[in-house]
C-alpha cells in the first residue's frame, strides 16, 4: 500500500481524534438515551398493560411518555435561567472532585477516596470559617487554601503508604473514607463543631464572610465556586501538559521503573501527585459548605459525589476539558432529574440509569463503534486508564 502524504496523514489523524472525544462519546450519549427510554417505557405498568388489547393506544402513550420524559429532563437542565443555574450549580462540586480523580488517573494512580477528602478538606474550611475574624476578600481564600491542606494532607498519607510500604491506594484510600466518615461523625458531636442546642450532628454555619457569593444574586443558586472549578481546571491542564512536574508525574504513571532510572523520585512523586488530587477533593469539600445553604456539615454533607467522581473521570476520558463537560451533563442530569420525577411522575432513580448507561457506552468505544458501522482506527485501541490495578 502506497504511504501517506504528510497532509494527508494530518487530516486522517485529526478526523480520528475529532471522532475519538467527540462523535463517539455523542454516540453513547444517543445510544443511553435510546436504551433509557425503553426504561422508561417498561416503567409505565398502567400502558404495558394495553398492549394486549390496544397495541395502537399503548404505542401512542409510551411515545408520549418517554418524549414527555426526555422533554421534562430537558426543561429541567436548561429550560430556564433557572435552570441552567441549578445545573451549573450541581456540575460545581462534580468538577471539582471528577479532577482529582483524573489527575491520580493521568498519574497511574487510582484515588477511590477522594470522598473521605471532600470530607476533611470541607471539616477544615467548616473549621476556619467560623473562628477566624478577617475581612472576606482575604477570609475565603484563606478556607479554601485551608480545605486544601486538610483534603492534600489525608490524600498524601495514602500516597506516602503506597510509596514507603506498597500498600495499594485503592485498599488505603478505600479504608480511609470509612475513617473520615466516623472522624467526622465523631466531631459533629464535640463542643468544637456542634450547633449550641442541637443533639444531633450538626455543625454551626459558617460566617457570612466566609460563603461563596452567589453569580447572579436572586434565586439562581450557582456561586463563585464554579469560578474556583473552572480555573481549578485550567491549572490541570496546565500543571499535566506545560510543566516539569507534570510530565514527571505522567511518567511516572506510563513506567514507575522508566520514571526511576531517569533519576526521577518515585517515592516524591507518588506522594505530591495524591496531595494535589486530595486538595483538589478538599476543594469540593469546601464548596460544599461554602456553597450551599444552610452552610453547616451534617454527617454525610459530601453526598456522594466523591463515588460519582470516578465515572465523571472515566467519562471525561481523564482530561480537564472532558472532565468539565462531562461534570455539566452530570448536573444536567441531577437537575433535570427533578423536573422528571415531579411533571412526568417518574422515579428519580431512571436518572441513575442513564448515567449508568453512559458511563458503559463511554467506556466501551468499540461497541459503539460496533453499533453504529464506524469505521475502525488506531485510535480505537482500548486506553488504559490507570496502572494503578496492576503495579
Amino acid at each position: 500500500m502506497a504511504e501517506q502524504s504528510p497532509l494527508v496523514a494530518a487530516i486522517t489523524g485529526v478526523a480520528d481524534r475529532t471522532r475519538t472525544s467527540i462523535v463517539t462519546p455523542a454516540l453513547a450519549l444517543v445510544t443511553a438515551l435510546l436504551l433509557s427510554g425503553v426504561v422508561i417505557a417498561f416503567s409505565d405498568v398502567d400502558t404495558l398493560g394495553l398492549w394486549g388489547s390496544d397495541p395502537g393506544s399503548a404505542l401512542s402513550e409510551t411515545l408520549g411518555n418517554v418524549g414527555g420524559a426526555y422533554r421534562a429532563l430537558f426543561v429541567g437542565a436548561f429550560g430556564s435561567g433557572q435552570a441552567i443555574s441549578e445545573t451549573l450549580f450541581a456540575a460545581t462540586p462534580l468538577i471539582l472532585a471528577g479532577l482529582a480523580v483524573s489527575l491520580g488517573f493521568q498519574a497511574g494512580l487510582f484515588n477511590i477516596g477522594v470522598e473521605g477528602q471532600m470530607l476533611i478538606g470541607g471539616m477544615t474550611a467548616l473549621y476556619l470559617g467560623f473562628t477566624l475574624d478577617l475581612p472576606g476578600p482575604i477570609l475565603v481564600p484563606t478556607v479554601l487554601v485551608g480545605s486544601m491542606i486538610g483534603g492534600g494532607l489525608w490524600a498524601g498519607f495514602a500516597g506516602w503508604l503506597r510509596a514507603k510500604s506498597g500498600a495499594h491506594e485503592v485498599i488505603t484510600t478505600i479504608m480511609l473514607n470509612f475513617i473520615a466518615a466516623f472522624l467526622v461523625q465523631w466531631l459533629l458531636k464535640t463542643s468544637v463543631f456542634q450547633e449550641p442546642g442541637r443533639s444531633d450532628p450538626i455543625s454551626k454555619p459558617i460566617g457570612d464572610g466566609a460563603r461563596l457569593g452567589r453569580l447572579f444574586g436572586g434565586d439562581f443558586r450557582v456561586t463563585l465556586g464554579l469560578i474556583v472549578a473552572l480555573i481549578a481546571a485550567l491549572f490541570v491542564g496546565w500543571l499535566m501538559n506545560r510543566t516539569t512536574i507534570g510530565f514527571q508525574f505522567r511518567t511516572v504513571g506510563s513506567n514507575a521503573d522508566a520514571a526511576r532510572y531517569g533519576g526521577m523520585s518515585v517515592t516524591g512523586l507518588t506522594i505530591s501527585v495524591m496531595a494535589a488530587s486530595g486538595a483538589l477533593a478538599g476543594l469540593a469539600g469546601a464548596n460544599q459548605i461554602m456553597s450551599l445553604p444552610p452552610h453547616q456539615a451534617q454527617v454525610d454533607f459530601a453526598g456522594g459525589i466523591g463515588f460519582d467522581a470516578i465515572a465523571l473521570a472515566l467519562v471525561g476520558r481523564s482530561k480537564p476539558g472532558g472532565v468539565v463537560l462531562a461534570g455539566l451533563m452530570f448536573g444536567a442530569l441531577t437537575a433535570g432529574g427533578r423536573e422528571l420525577q415531579g411533571a412526568e411522575r417518574i422515579p428519580v432513580e431512571i436518572v441513575s440509569v442513564i448515567q449508568g448507561l453512559i458511563i458503559v457506552f463511554i467506556a466501551a468505544p468499540a461497541l459503539i463503534g460496533s453499533l453504529w458501522r464506524l469505521r475502525a482506527s488506531d485510535s480505537d485501541q482500548s486506553e488504559r486508564i490507570t496502572t494503578g490495578w496492576s503495579t
